[in-house]
């Protein structure tokens, strides 16, 4: 079975969140549904799914409602005992189909005698069409493809042997060279297989790089059918851009550029595509900040960017002619950094990171920027030996104005620190994570000199 770390962040919901419901949204095959229905399996002393792909009629159940009343008989008539009042979590999948739901579930939370969980893909698609969506009653957590850490795992990685990397990066000392060059190994595969469940499932289960991308063919095959059933008006548009993700990648300076679409079209008629794409999770919009200060959405350019997919196994997938085997065996053709790219971005949003790189012409251009709070860190994504060559990252560090505090260069090397830019492995990546805010943060002005 495998270890998602969203689980525990669910169980976390129930416990503090009396009077609320959670609702899961992600892009499709990410592991939504597996997740839930082991969470109200272990939970609940009773456990209802209803699915609106399995089981369309099941929509029906929100046709003319006037209450929550209408809605528990209706469910009531179709699951009878299990039905069972303070102990019974009904989990909505595949919401997107009856987005009514969302907008009643507000009063199923208010009546009380039922515990709810709603999942859904394209949900970021429709919810400009939505009426009402219950502010106060229902939380919206986004989930992603298995990060590098949760790969590590499943692959047999010990939780000690984890805690020693951390030790490692929080410390900047080296890693000890044989565990370093396992951990590159696996993170070589990672490229590969990606964080898809069906794909890691696949591999654990045959070790077969075919039988893996065959998989993410799949996956491929059904993101196109979404495009082409949910937004029928730009479908064309929709398809050709995702299609093009690849090789707009492996361009030398990797921006989508819109002449690759049509010589003559303009950002405002592909717009809503690329926000499409976004909302759906199938790809990651990456904009440029024109400088390294919080909040980066202050210098946000919403026209220039780059778009990486939703995981790095299905960008693989998408190169195919044989590319697995390429990857694992360093062949120089291949262009490491694209993938290399790939793999940061998605992680970063899977650690809840807006994705931002910088550039300028006087200075050029730095892979990533990562905000925390006040604080905004440049990172260089090295894929070759020359690791240490980094000239605009360098530029970036010694502007006085910007007070970075450091700079990280995420490479193939083990760890080295050179005055403010640190050279760390590329799979130290799954330790750069926002930092949690206090559970309390109480605040009480002093209105005393008012009252008398």
């Amino acid at each position: 079975m495998l270890y998602r770390k969203i689980y525990e962040r669910i169980e976390k919901f129930y416990e503090e969140n009396k009077g609320k419901a959670l609702m899961i949204t992600g892009a499709r095959q990410v592991g939504k549904s597996f997740i839930i229905d082991r969470f109200g399996e272990s939970h609940f002393e009773s456990f209802i799914k209803i699915d609106f792909i399995d089981t369309p009629a099941h929509v029906s159940l929100f046709d003319g409602v006037k209450s929550s009343e209408d809605v528990l008989i209706r469910l009531s008539a179709e699951f009878g005992d299990k039905m069972i009042p303070g102990k019974t979590l009904i989990f909505f999948d595949e919401v997107q189909e009856c987005p009514e739901l969302i907008t009643q579930i507000k009063y199923l939370i208010q009546e009380g005698n039922y515990s709810y969980i709603l999942s859904g893909s394209l949900l970021g698609t429709i919810m400009r069409d939505i009426r009402s969506i219950p502010v106060g009653y229902l939380s919206i957590v986004r989930m992603y493809p298995m990060d590098f850490e949760e790969f590590a795992i499943a692959n047999g990685v010990a939780e000690s042997v984890i805690a020693s990397l951390k030790v490692s990066y929080l410390s900047l000392k080296p890693v000890d060279e044989y565990i370093h060059e396992r951990m590159m190994d696996l993170f070589k595969l990672y490229l590969i297989v990606g964080g898809m469940p069906a794909a890691v499932s696949s591999y654990l289960d045959t070790k077969n790089l075919s039988s893996v991308a065959n998989t993410q063919l799949g996956i491929l095959n059904l993101y196109r059918a979404d495009i082409a059933k949910y937004d029928k008006e730009n479908k064309l548009y929709l398809q050709e851009i995702f299609d093009l993700i690849p090789s707009e990648l492996n361009a030398k300076n990797k921006r989508f550029i819109l002449k690759n679409l049509n010589q003559y079209t303009k950002f405002s008629k592909y717009e809503n595509s690329f926000i499409w794409l976004r909302d759906a999770g199938v790809a990651l919009p990456t904009y440029v900040a024109d400088e390294p200060l919080a909040p980066l959405t202050f210098s946000k350019s919403s026209n220039l960017f780059k778009l990486f997919m939703n995981d790095v196994g299905l960008l693989a997938a998408m190169y195919g002619n044989g590319i697995q085997i390429k990857l694992l065996k360093g062949e120089a053709e291949i262009n490491f950094g694209v993938v290399y790219e790939n793999a940061v971005a998605q992680e970063l949003a899977a650690h809840g990171y807006p994705l931002y790189f910088y550039n300028n012409k006087k200075r050029g251009e730095v892979d990533f920027l990562v905000e925390d709070g006040d604080i905004v860190t440049p990172v260089e994504v090295k894929s070759g030996k020359e690791y240490y060559r980094h000239a605009a990252l360098d530029n970036l560090m010694n502007v006085k104005d910007y007070g970075l505090i450091k700079g990280y260069v995420l490479c193939n090397s083990n760890i080295e620190a050179d005055n403010k830019v640190i050279s760390m492995p590329i799979y130290m990546l799954m330790f750069i994570q926002k930092e949690e805010l206090p559970k309390d943060s109480i605040f009480e002005l002093d209105m005393s000199a008012l009252m008398e």
